[in-house]
């Protein structure tokens, strides 16, 4: 067994290590502990040894614990030698000197040539070069390395390694030309057939390798045009020479996506949608290649659930999860045939699920502890990307239960400046919202200047600094109702449960079961369409409490009946965004807090809170400081409002948190 020292508490990727022998075992069986519980791999030890195999990412507590840990067991259900070597946690920092220095970077920011010399590769294999030029040996070290590791495997057999039958490669590049008009260029394939007497090293022709270029750029024009309503360009196969297309001695290809030198592309590259679309796309083409060379049928794996909701279960102490399926109109066989709902406890982590056949799941709850949930899609193709997390409460002397909605689901790249003179990201202005985080960004674009194209110089267009190199910007994670419901917990007194948007707005679920509403409208832009709006006036009206924050529920309400909806329902005007000032701090209930204007690690920014302005009888309840804008208001009347002008996720501190909310829910019982 293992036993790290963990430095700080979150997510580690797990790897193991081990030799291949005469006589190993193909099911040395791995035993993964960790917050969410245990979780056991397989691995064949017949093939891969001495580099790093990938088991996946798991969440640990700081220090050592001894359910933070690795085990591996010698039963097999062969007779054989099951090796011991070593198990990593994390990827770590770079570490190999150039130059006199290393990086300084974590080390998946690196280049090939240093991530194959770290996991274990011969020297031949990241620096033929001996170390006299990186550059090269970067370029060529992917394709060696996937020489090296299907070598002695039927894909490869002429070549000495460690047998993994990788059976074809793929590399993703960003340079496919620009267009000074801006428009976009669209995608590039590029594969070699004229070396090695037009063979792959299992015989087969290398036009394979055309085919599934083909297929690649084929499903990417058809995906994207879809998605996005554009006409995505498919430029042109090329037969060349690359050492990424000539080298590996599987059928390989180059997918010069886009160009990052063409603002066009480019916004849709920083587009976390275009991201999804793009990688479901290439992921279907291989599929679909696979399948063709190997004269089988493919399902492909099902996109994420929807309308997502729990509710109070029919008998005492359970709640009841419902979702629905979505179907992918580009993929018939896309469908859903069960689903696996995840369970975490408090703040643990994850456990490995439970499949559930409908679309419905009954859990049976403690009482005074906080659950949390998320659903996947699954089909013989594979699992879904999850659900949001939603997250439920039965407190022990309930004086009710409050509804938490999730209208959170904002993606996006960041905003962008456009004029005939000016062009650009500005990440002051408004940083964007990844998918979970990104690493995406060096630093702040600094020079917007049309005119200067091409200089590569501080005042050549683009030029940005370097401030955020090997940052992990934080983006949406999806888990806000558990940060909410954690303060209503500790607030007391109050259960909880919580639904995503689309089940409000579908009438799945209904607001007017619920005395007291928390609507978390984060950084979305674009909150409450006119039919929520409805939904929400009818429920005050009828003497529901609403609670809602977040940073865009002022300047993105600006339509005649979105005016009419918050002045006269909701009790607030749009008084202007503090975008101007660095101020993160602001004061109210009996309490003093910031929350993060500039990007981060740990949670998204908010660059540009709100300030709302009273519509009497309501007033101010939370003021920025030091400018004295009104942050928050309160309004009570034949129903009550509590409206903040900056998300409540992004409050720092948990006691703080904790006494906003208790404020808040003892506002709406009237004390």
């Amino acid at each position: 067994q293992w036993i790290p020292h963990i430095p700080e508490t979150g997510e580690y990727a797990v790897y193991v290590t081990y030799q291949t022998l005469p006589g190993s075992v193909s099911d040395a069986k791995y035993l993964v502990f960790h917050k969410g519980g245990v979780t056991e791999f397989l691995v064949n030890q017949q093939i891969g040894g001495g580099t790093w195999v990938y088991l996946g990412t798991f969440e640990f507590d700081k220090g050592t614990n001894d359910y933070g840990m690795v085990v591996l067991s010698n039963e097999s259900r062969q007779k054989g030698v099951v090796c011991a070597d070593a198990v990593r946690w994390g990827g770590g920092m770079g570490n190999i000197a150039r130059g006199g220095t290393t990086s300084g970077l974590p080390r998946y920011l690196e280049g090939a040539r240093y991530a194959a010399q770290w996991s274990g590769f011969p020297y031949p294999v990241y620096s033929p070069s001996e170390g006299k030029n990186d550059y090269t040996d970067d370029i060529n070290a992917r394709s060696r390395v996937i020489n090296y590791l299907s070598g002695n495997s039927v894909y490869n057999p002429k070549e000495k390694g460690l047998g993994v039958p990788f059976e074809m490669t793929l590399g993703v590049h960003s340079d496919a030309g620009f267009s000074k008009e801006d428009e976009l260029i669209g995608t590039l394939g590029i594969y070699t057939t004229d070396y090695n007497n037009g063979e792959l090293n299992a015989g087969i022709s290398r036009y394979a390798s055309r085919d599934l270029a083909d297929m690649v750029l084929t499903g990417l024009q058809r995906d994207i045009s879809a998605r996005f309503g554009i006409r995505w360009q498919r430029r042109s196969l090329w037969n060349r020479n690359y050492s990424e297309t000539r080298l590996p001695a599987v059928p390989s290809m180059i997918l010069e996506l886009l160009s990052h030198q063409n603002f066009a592309d480019l916004k849709l590259g920083h587009d976390p949608h275009f991201k999804f679309t793009v990688g479901r796309s290439v992921y279907k083409s291989i599929l679909k290649y696979v399948s063709t060379m190997h004269g089988t049928d493919y399902v492909v794996q099902p996109l994420p659930v929807s309308d997502f909701a729990i509710r109070p279960g029919s008998k005492k102490n359970t709640f009841q999860l419902t979702w629905q399926a979505v179907d992918d109109p580009l993929e018939p066989t896309a469908k859903a045939q069960q689903y696996m709902v995840y369970t975490r406890l408090g703040h643990g982590g994850f456990d490995n699920g439970t499949l559930v056949r409908g679309t419905e799941y009954t859990f049976e709850a403690e009482p005074g502890l906080v659950y949390s949930f998320k659903v996947t899609a699954v089909n013989r193709g594979g699992e879904s990307f999850p659900s949001e997390i939603l997250s439920a409460y039965q407190a022990k002397k309930s004086k009710g239960t409050v509804l938490i909605v999730n209208g959170f689901d904002r993606l996006s790249g960041p905003t962008t400046v456009e004029s005939p003179f000016l062009q650009g990201f500005d990440l002051n202005a408004d940083p964007g919202i990844p998918y979970l985080h990104t690493p995406a960004f060096c630093g702040a674009q600094l020079s917007f200047d049309r005119s200067r194209i091409g200089r590569e110089t501080k005042d050549g267009l683009g030029y940005s600094g370097s401030e955020l190199e090997g940052m992990l910007i934080a983006g949406n994670t999806f888990d806000y109702p558990f940060i909410h419901g954690k303060a209503i917990q500790a607030a007391g007194g109050y259960s909880f449960v919580s639904c995503s948007d689309e089940a409000v707005k579908h009438g799945f679920v209904r607001l007017t079961d619920y005395p007291i509403t928390d609507w978390i409208s984060g950084a979305d832009r674009r909150p409450f369409s006119h039919t929520l709006q409805q939904m929400l006036t009818a429920y005050c009206q009828g003497g529901g409490n609403l609670m809602l924050s977040g940073s865009y529920i002022g300047s993105s309400m600006n339509s005649p009946t979105a005016l009419r909806f918050t002045e006269t329902v909701l009790k607030y005007s749009f008084g202007g965004s503090m975008s101007n000032s660095a101020s993160g701090e602001i004061y109210g209930a009996d309490t003093r807090f910031s929350i993060p204007r500039t990007v981060n690690e740990q949670t998204y920014a908010v660059p540009a809170p709100e300030c709302l302005t009273p519509a009497a009888p309501a007033y101010s309840a939370f003021i920025y400081s030091p400018d004295n804008y009104s942050a928050g208001i309160a309004y009570q009347g034949n129903y009550r409002t509590f409206v903040l002008g900056f998300p409540f996720e992004s409050i720092q501190g948990v006691k703080e948190r904790a006494r906003v909310m208790s404020a808040i829910l003892g506002f709406f019982s009237g004390k």
